[in-house]
């Protein structure tokens, strides 16, 4: 038996597509994904919050993790950060329209693991 491995054209079958860069579902992933970075952005859709909210309703992250995506999602223009308060120091959280445009793929993302039980 050979070994040889076919190459999809010889096949019959439409040559690969060669990705000399990240195509748009590995650039938008990279910007999304991340351990929870769409549950921030969820929890974030009903208006702004401050980060100690922010960070019960997300239960089992740590605050340094919480603060790393945050700071991510601000970099990608996702999130804007407004300090409303010095004394005690307050910030809040909210989606800028470039991530409230966001929103509506984290909704079929979320209705695709229901339909499947994931």
């Amino acid at each position: 038996m050979s070994d040889r491995r076919v190459n999809r054209s010889e096949s019959g079958l439409p040559g690969p597509n060669i990705c000399n860069e990240p195509c748009p579902i590995e650039r938008g992933m990279r910007v999304l994904g991340g351990k929870w970075k769409g549950s921030i952005l969820w929890h974030l859709r009903d208006g702004p919050m401050r980060f100690n909210a922010l960070a019960r309703e997300l239960g089992g992250a740590s605050k340094k993790m919480i603060n790393e995506r945050l700071k991510e999602l601000e970099e990608a223009r996702l999130v804007h950060r407004e300090v409303v308060s010095t004394k005690p120091v307050a910030v809040t959280y909210e989606l800028t329209d470039f991530g409230r445009s966001a929103l509506g793929i984290l909704e079929s993302l979320a209705g695709w693991c229901e339909e499947h039980g994931l």
